[in-house]
C-alpha cells in the first residue's frame, strides 16, 4: 500500500470496486432465487451476502456522487431522522 496515487486513479478504482460490488450483489441475488425452494437456510445466507454488497456499493456511490443515493425519506427503522 506504498503506492502513491492521484485523485484520478483513486475515482477509478472506488468506480471499479462499486461496480464489482453491484455486480456480486446481482450475483447473490440470483443464487437466492434459486435455493428459495430447495434450501432455505442458503438462501437465506445468499439474501445476505447480497444485502452486503449493496451496502458496499452505496457507500461507495455516496463517495463518488454524495447526495446521489435518497436516505430512505431520512429516517431509519426506528423512525429516527438523521440529519447531517
Amino acid at each position: 500500500m506504498s503506492e502513491v496515487v492521484d485523485a484520478d486513479e483513486l475515482l477509478r478504482r472506488i468506480r471499479r470496486g462499486r461496480d464489482l460490488a453491484a455486480e456480486e450483489e446481482r450475483v447473490w441475488l440470483e443464487r437466492a432465487q434459486s435455493l428459495t425452494a430447495t434450501d432455505p437456510d442458503r438462501a437465506r445466507e445468499a439474501t445476505e451476502r447480497a444485502l452486503t454488497y449493496q451496502v458496499v456499493a452505496g457507500v461507495l456511490t455516496e463517495i463518488v456522487a454524495p447526495g446521489s443515493r435518497p436516505a430512505d425519506g431520512g429516517t431509519d427503522a426506528a423512525g429516527v431522522r438523521h440529519v447531517t
